[in-house]
């Protein structure tokens, strides 16, 4: 069955009956792995047995024998891993580069989220995810993004309403919504929310909703919206599931949730909990794998080896309705990954549909023979930035300042005197007060200024940093010590179609390219990794102490997450939902 089949089983006569006669065993299988440790994810147990696979499906277990015998005495086998929410953007790899770094952790499916590309791109960006993922050795299916623009108070390259997305609905690698950003929007009941809530009604509808609590909490659920990836405390994730809503719990490269909400998953709760990474960078899918890893984490916090391995195949392809997937049972599709231990996993062997696609972390499959259509040109519609464009002048007041933190999305407001030199507010390295500013790159590049704020926690003392990556919008981001040095970072960004930058005034310049969208590099994980790598080490070298400064740069234009962001349109209060002024008065 391929990927355009869609999720439905599809057996013709002669197959079907191939597979009952094997399972019966009236016939060998293709392949049988002989006294495999199987990881039983419906009862919670291991259990050793002959593992016989037919035309890429489970027959059965128990006792069989195949065309093609393997001997896996001592080694452990699970479902191959689903990632229930991830934004491949945030890999900064194209699909088929991605699907490259993930496959030989032991993933078999991912349910993506491709509001970044459609911020950008709109349609085109989703209709390009859809082809490119065609004909890989890994299942993605995409939630439609909810929310694009994320917010009314800044610029993306298109917008989406229910009557766009109602074109794509027939297409069977779509099983719902994505995480509704728009909490206020749901809670005032905004037209154009309503209409895709009243689209999706029948489907997995996905939830982002920060804090939100009681009789917020209660409208947004009745609005028949199923999960949440934004929880970060137990009262938070505790009061969520008892109201109904399937927890996903997050570990990413930014924000690291794990910890904190284990506690939750219990005998009661498992099976409406699920492992997510949500965004997970290059550098760390390169040295810790992807859902393994997550895993791994998991079971080294406390969690049962093989509660674990359920979180993150059994409950996902629950939720999603992914039928047929997430365990190994009779009928069920042949993705699984064979470990010589159950903890760690290790996934040594990979298999989808009863093929063997990786080994010992390298891939059997050639990413040459994938098909990989061209992507759609990102816009850059922007003139040449100057130093005079980071001007700012001082006004009566405090600053607010985004104040930011290691391993989370939210922010600080943080009130700061500024430092003035010659009636102009300027960075003050001492206090870790660095400039920043958002371009619009969607134009027209009629010379418009870009917005301008300050920040706190990116720890440069020299030069600056920009982004292409800048959630959700993705215009152009810049943080830096001096306004020669954002004006220089941001060309550089500019001139490059999209990217990732480093540099000074003068001096030392690094950039990673991003020519999908302006978000995606069409280099292997290992370039790209090497790449994002030369750009930290700069960073840290300057004076960030950030793990991922780029990650963290990457959402300070996010206005959908408290508590203070900054857009195109200006600096924007989350918890008031409005652009205020860059000084408080009393």
């Amino acid at each position: 069955m391929t990927a355009e089949e869609g999720e439905l089983v599809k057996w013709d006569s002669e197959a079907l009956t191939r597979l009952i006669r094997t399972a019966r065993k009236e016939r060998r299988a293709d392949l049988c792995l002989k006294g495999v440790r199987l990881v039983n994810v419906l009862t919670g147990k291991v259990e050793k047995a002959d593992v016989a696979v037919q035309d890429g499906w489970i027959a059965g277990w128990g006792a069989y024998e195949g065309v093609e015998n393997i001997s896996t005495e001592g080694l452990f086998m699970a479902p191959a891993f689903t990632d229930g929410h991830l934004h491949m953007e945030s890999t900064l790899l194209s699909p088929d580069r991605f699907a490259a770094a993930v496959v030989p952790s032991g993933t078999g499916a991912v349910v993506a989220d491709p509001h970044e590309i459609a911020n950008v791109l709109g349609l085109e960006g989703i209709r390009y995810f859809l082809r490119a993922t065609e004909d890989l050795p890994l299942d993605v299916f995409f939630n439609l993004p909810s929310c694009v623009p994320a917010s009314p108070l800044e610029t993306s390259g298109a917008r989406l309403r229910g009557a766009d997305l109602c074109s794509l609905l027939p297409h069977p690698r779509i099983p719902g919504l994505a995480e509704m950003m728009s909490y206020p929007g749901v809670l005032h009941g905004d037209p154009d929310v309503v209409d895709k809530l009243l689209l999706f009604q029948d489907r997995v509808m996905d939830g982002h909703a920060p804090r939100l609590s009681g009789h917020d909490l209660n409208a947004y659920l009745a609005a028949g919206i199923g999960s949440d990836h934004e929880c970060t405390s137990l009262e938070e994730g505790r009061e969520k599931l008892a109201r109904g809503m399937t927890l996903m719990i997050r570990e990413g490269s930014q924000s690291k949730d794990l910890e904190a909400l284990l506690p939750l998953v219990d005998d009661h709760t498992w099976p409406r909990c699920m492992l997510v990474s949500d965004d997970r960078h290059p550098d760390d899918l390169l040295e810790r794998g992807h859902m393994d890893d997550i895993v791994n984490r998991a079971v080294s916090l406390g969690v049962d080896p093989v509660r674990a391995v359920a979180l993150a195949t059994w409950t996902p392809a629950r939720y999603f309705g992914l039928q047929r997937r997430g365990a190994l049972a009779p009928g069920y599709r042949a993705d699984f990954t064979l470990s010589p231990s159950l903890t760690p996993w290790i996934p040594q062997r990979v298999f989808k549909g009863g093929v063997e696609v990786a080994r010992e972390g390298e891939l059997l499959v050639s990413p040459s023979t994938w098909s990989s259509p061209p992507p759609p040109p990102g816009p850059m519609s922007l003139r040449p930035p100057r130093a005079e464009d980071f001007a700012v002048e001082a006004r009566p007041g405090k600053l607010r300042v985004i104040g930011v933190g290691e391993g989370s999305l939210l922010t600080e407001k943080v009130l700061a005197d500024p430092k003035v030199k010659e009636g102009l507010v300027v960075s003050d390295v001492e206090r870790d007060l660095l400039k920043l500013a958002v371009f619009n790159r969607y134009g027209p590049a009629d010379g418009r200024p870009p917005a301008l704020g300050f920040v706190q926690g990116l720890g440069l003392r020299r030069g600056a940093l920009a982004s292409t990556v800048a959630h959700d919008s993705h215009n152009l981001l810049v943080a830096g010590v001096t306004d020669a040095a954002l004006a220089r970072v941001a060309d550089a960004v500019r001139q490059a179609g999209g990217g990732m930058a480093v540099g000074d005034e003068d001096g030392a310049l690094e950039i990673l390219p991003l020519p999908v969208a302006g978000l995606m590099s069409d280099r292997p994980l290992k370039e790209t990794s090497e790449g994002l790598r030369r750009l930290k080490g700069v960073a840290r070298s300057w004076g960030s102490s950030l793990e991922n400064p780029f990650m963290a740069l990457s959402f300070l234009a996010l206005p959908v997450i408290p508590r203070l962001k900054l857009t195109d349109k200006g600096l924007v209060d989350v918890e008031s939902f409005s652009v205020v002024p860059l000084f408080e008065t009393p």
